[in-house]
């Protein structure tokens, strides 16, 4: 395969754990120069120094993605470090486990801050760049932005929106070169789902479903390298994404009530 990243400058949000984390070191030994925005300053010092420590290239800055000033801020130092942006990756992000019915409203205003307005301001302040290089803006969304997913009520939205927003961005940027993907992980082993956002607003601080079973991130992070690569729109990962995506367009019913049936399963559901 290709290495697209190799010497490009890739943003990542959310890049102190998990898939972001993983991404920063994985493009980072491709020969990326990676920028790492996240909240923990501690936690991307850390990891922007042990990539400089292995031979890679770093820079971070500490980022709110619910802030815009902050989003700018990180836009300007990938700038700053080194003079443009190739690939923003829009990684930060949070989930939820609780129905529509039971859901503080709260919880849904911040998963879109976070998931939706987060990839927004990142994106129009890379966006300049991003055209200049005819690089690549890349979401990370999820199976549960191709169909609602019960029990996740505002992550879905979230993710549905982030996709519009992309689709969006790709078609009024047909004539400028401009690749922008989403891409969808299956379920994966990070601690986004020890975090993810209960009913009232509080951390559910276990996850209904088995580790060993999940994609790693490292996993996501070759994927969605290889998809930079390939310049593809949809980035889908393992079977169960796949699926989703063909079955919804002959057979949506059916999909909503596997979909009802598979929560149903996991520990604690509101459906049983």
């Amino acid at each position: 395969m290709k290495n697209a990243l190799k010497s490009k400058t890739v943003v990542i949000t959310g890049a102190s754990s998990g898939i972001g984390e993983a991404m920063a070191k994985v493009y980072a030994a491709m020969g990326a120069k990676v920028v790492l925005g996240a909240r923990s300053e501690e936690k991307l010092k850390a990891l922007a120094e042990k990539i400089i420590a292995d031979g890679g290239q770093a820079a971070y800055c500490a980022t709110d993605v619910t802030v815009a000033e902050d989003c700018k801020k990180l836009i300007d130092k990938a700038v700053e470090a080194f003079g443009g942006i190739d690939v923003l990756i829009c990684n930060a992000g949070i989930s939820m486990r609780a129905i529509f019915d039971d859901v503080d409203l709260s919880v849904l205003h911040r998963l879109m801050d976070v998931n939706f307005w987060g990839t927004v301001y990142c994106a129009k302040y890379a966006l300049p760049y991003l055209q200049a290089s005819k690089g690549s803006l890349v979401g990370i969304s999820s199976v549960a932005g191709l169909h609602g997913l019960p029990g996740r009520t505002g992550y879905s939205a979230s993710k549905y929106a982030m996709t519009g927003l992309l689709e969006t961005i790709r078609i009024e940027n047909i004539k400028k070169g401009l690749h922008v993907m989403v891409a969808c992980p299956g379920f994966t082993a990070s601690n986004v789902r020890f975090s993810a956002l209960v009913a009232d607003g509080s951390q559910q601080g276990s996850t209904p479903r088995e580790e060993g079973k999940m994609m790693t991130p490292e996993e996501v992070a070759r994927i969605v390298a290889r998809g930079i690569a390939k310049r593809k729109r949809l980035c889908l990962m393992e079977a169960e994404g796949r699926a989703t995506h063909f079955v919804k367009k002959f057979a949506p019913a059916f999909l909503d009530r596997m979909f009802y049936w598979v929560m149903s399963k996991e520990p604690d559901s509101p459906f049983k």
